[in-house]
């Protein structure tokens, strides 16, 4: 089965040199070289590994898909609804990928850079495409193509694509309903009323369904809480999980070792870290006691 995002390729590299072109002449400084080569890095090591996973991901759809509840066909209908069913799974799995920390050791690449362009669209995790795609495993359990599902994503990724720049100012209606740069700048900042917000992929009217929408008041400060002081795309890949794994050494027992994996990044069983939750909790009482 082809590829979407490999005929893409071009497009994007394309669009890259047109919006580096547009940073020069405007004298706004959105790239820099070794954050560049690294975004691509990790894009090309997640494009091979892909290769490699995809034969196992294709294998657990269509597993699932012997035991599939209906036969949804592939009528028009059925791509109507699988596009709002993918991108509502799309957006609890990119939730998740903030809110556990076992996922977020592999989203966590995404956000590395402390620059927002669309090289950082490429900026993508080598570990994550053997684990993320359980969340879509309902899809073909209930009745959709493998095929159809695995297009639907490659769409999705598509779209997310053009989001991740600063060149785009908001764009009016389409704000209420889709998702836009404006709304992804919020998403890859690291100011604390931006963490965990906005995580839709195509649509926006999850976050604002379920209490994760934040809308851009400022321009972000991007990256993560610690920046990392490396361009090294195998540490990009791997720091959170070396990181992890010297936390499960020193937990004192198995429910803390559990709760190190999957509770929210910055869990700790001593009290030596926060989450984001504490963290906004911290600045809503301190915001709210300097107003007194």
């Amino acid at each position: 089965m082809p590829n979407l995002i490999h005929y893409a390729i071009p497009a994007f590299i394309v669009l890259m040199v047109i919006e580096a072109i547009l940073s020069a002449v405007n004298e706004r400084d959105l790239y820099e070289l070794r954050d560049t080569a690294a975004s691509l890095a990790m894009g090309i090591g997640n494009v091979l590994l892909k290769l490699v996973a995809k034969a196992m991901v294709l294998g657990a759809y269509f597993f699932v898909y012997q035991f599939r509840l209906f036969d949804i066909g592939t009528g028009w209908q059925a791509w109507v609804a699988l596009f709002f069913l993918e991108d509502f799974t799309y957006y609890w799995f990119h939730r998740v990928s903030h809110q556990s920390r076992f996922f977020w050791a592999s989203h966590v690449v995404h956000h590395s850079s402390r620059h927002y362009n669309l090289s950082t669209a490429l900026r993508q995790t080598w570990t994550g495409v053997f684990t993320g795609f359980v969340f879509w495993l309902w899809l073909p359990l209930l009745g959709f193509s493998p095929l159809m599902v695995l297009t639907m994503q490659s769409i999705s990724l598509l779209y997310q694509f053009w989001i991740h720049t600063e060149t785009i100012d908001r764009l009016g209606p389409l704000e209420w309903i889709f998702n836009t740069p404006s709304h992804h700048r919020v998403h890859h900042g690291k100011d604390i009323e931006y963490l965990d917000k906005n995580h839709g992929g195509v649509l926006i009217i999850w976050d604002k369904l379920f209490g994760t929408f934040a809308e851009e008041k400022k321009r972000p400060d991007y990256g993560i809480l610690h920046d990392l002081e490396t361009y090294n795309p195998v540490i990009i890949a791997t720091h959170e999980w070396v990181d992890l794994w010297r936390d499960l050494r020193r937990a004192p027992g198995w429910k803390e070792r559990l709760f190190y994996l999957f509770r929210a990044p910055g869990w700790s069983h001593d009290g030596s870290k926060q989450t984001v939750r504490q963290l906004q909790q911290e600045k809503l009482t301190t915001d709210a006691v300097s107003t007194n």
